[in-house]
């Protein structure tokens, strides 16, 4: 069965990958920093524990593993022998990249991430199983930080990946006051190699990720999974708000400069634009009041806000409204204002041969063919830089993402796993020339 792809005729029992898939996701999920929520971020205890159990995972379904620099671990499974007979090895052939992450945001659920890293190492295993080869090498990446909770910017696995992490970044702090380069030596990785990355002689065919849906598309139309056509572009700024504190029973109305007022009219004014512009959302997901007391006039509101759209010219006039609102709102409370972008991302649309050919691999595997844009981001994002990219969403029940009540079913899971080795089999058969994209 070497380098040869599975007869249409055959009817595996995908059932069987999916279980152990839902079992690991289940034993993932229980590893957490926090008592009583899971909640994993990048470079912890925690996250060492994942990706020491994920190791073993990938070593088990016969591929080799190694951890770079920043965390991320790394499982390939070697392709076909050289013909040569040279003496070449298996880092001379092409790659194709699967994967996600495995860090989480706080209080999540256990499959944001995971499910597709546990996914594409259930597709090797069984390629493994059957002892088959492809002419190119597989690599399955376990992603370190894609949500971005401990020093707010998302994608510093994937950006470290393929050498593209902002100067900068390593001088960011988290809530305890630790660096991101302190961090990532405690964790056991070299800082000062991050700007290589992976190694530019390896040919990156591309990457294909597994997801949740996050959103209720699939499970109203009663379709287990679906294809992915573009990835919503990202906005994250920090807003900060500085009045002037002040006794909450002797100060006077007029007379208060209160920062958190300013905010809470910012929110209300982020929250109506993008009701009125369709496609757009923007979020504010954290305030942080100080001095945070029940009798004192907040001096000073540090605020988060995440815009995103699919037309990166739509996103960008929303960024520049809310920021005039802003500076509007400075002058009229009386207010200071400061206005940073920690973190922009452009919208990205997959690659058109790589997404035709998983969307003939659902096809195949027996469903329709169902195209979704996703508002979420993904480690493709960053991976379009480099490679041709696609992705497939599996549904959610309730389209719930980012909660303790995010749920998968088994048989939507062995659908994943099956439409995946099809698109791996597609691609043997010489569909991937798409290089220089």
């Amino acid at each position: 069965m070497v380098g040869s792809a599975r007869s249409e005729q055959e009817t595996p029992d995908f059932d069987v990958s999916a279980r152990v898939v839902m079992a690991q996701a289940e034993i993932l999920g229980s590893i957490s920093e926090e008592e009583g929520r899971l909640t994993r971020r990048f470079a912890t205890p925690a996250m060492k524990q994942a990706n020491d159990l994920v190791a073993g995972w990938m070593r088990d379904a016969g591929m080799s593993v190694s951890r770079d620099h920043i965390g991320n671990v790394i499982g390939r499974y070697a392709g076909l022998p050289s013909e040569a007979g040279d003496g070449q090895n298996a880092a001379s052939h092409p790659i194709l990249l699967l994967g996600s992450h495995l860090d989480t945001v706080r209080d999540a659920g256990k499959y944001d991430g995971p499910l597709g890293v546990l996914v594409a190492i259930a597709c090797v295993q069984r390629l493994n199983e059957v002892g088959q080869r492809l002419p190119f090498d597989i690599e399955v990446a376990a992603f370190a930080d894609e949500e971005g909770l401990r020093y707010h910017t998302a994608y510093l696995g994937s950006k470290a990946y393929i050498g593209a992490l902002e100067p900068g970044c390593l001088d960011l702090v988290d809530a305890d006051g630790i660096s991101m380069e302190d961090a990532i030596i405690e964790f056991g990785g070299d800082p000062s190699q991050l700007s290589t990355g992976r190694s530019e002689t390896e040919e990156l065919l591309g990457y294909c990720e597994v997801h949740i849906e996050q959103g209720p598309v699939l499970e109203r139309e009663g379709l287990p999974v679906g294809v992915v056509s573009a990835i919503a572009g990202q906005t994250r700024i920090m807003v900060r708000f500085v009045g002037e504190a002040g006794h909450a029973g002797t100060v006077p109305m007029e007379m208060r400069r209160d920062a958190l007022c300013a905010a809470a009219e910012f929110v209300l004014i982020t929250e109506g634009l993008a009701r009125e512009e369709a496609g757009l959302v923007a979020t504010v997901g954290q305030l942080e009041v100080m001095p945070g007391a029940s009798n004192v006039i907040p001096g000073e509101v540090v605020l988060s806000l995440d815009v995103r759209h699919q037309d990166d010219a739509t996103r960008e006039d929303a960024c520049r409204l809310l920021k005039e609102e802003a500076a509007r709102i400075r002058s009229a409370r009386h207010v200071s204002m400061e206005w940073q972008v920690m973190q922009e991302t452009r919208s990205v649309h997959c690659s058109p041969v790589f997404t035709e050919e998983l969307a003939m691999a659902v096809q195949m595997a027996g469903h329709p063919v169902r195209y979704l844009a996703s508002g979420a981001g993904h480690d493709a994002v960053v991976l379009s830089q480099v490679a041709p990219v696609a992705m497939l969403f599996v549904r959610c029940k309730g389209g719930v993402s980012h909660n303790p009540a995010e749920s998968v079913a088994v048989e939507d899971v062995a659908v994943a796993i099956e439409v995946l080795g099809r698109f791996l089999e597609r691609l043997v058969r010489g569909s991937h020339g798409e290089q220089g994209e």
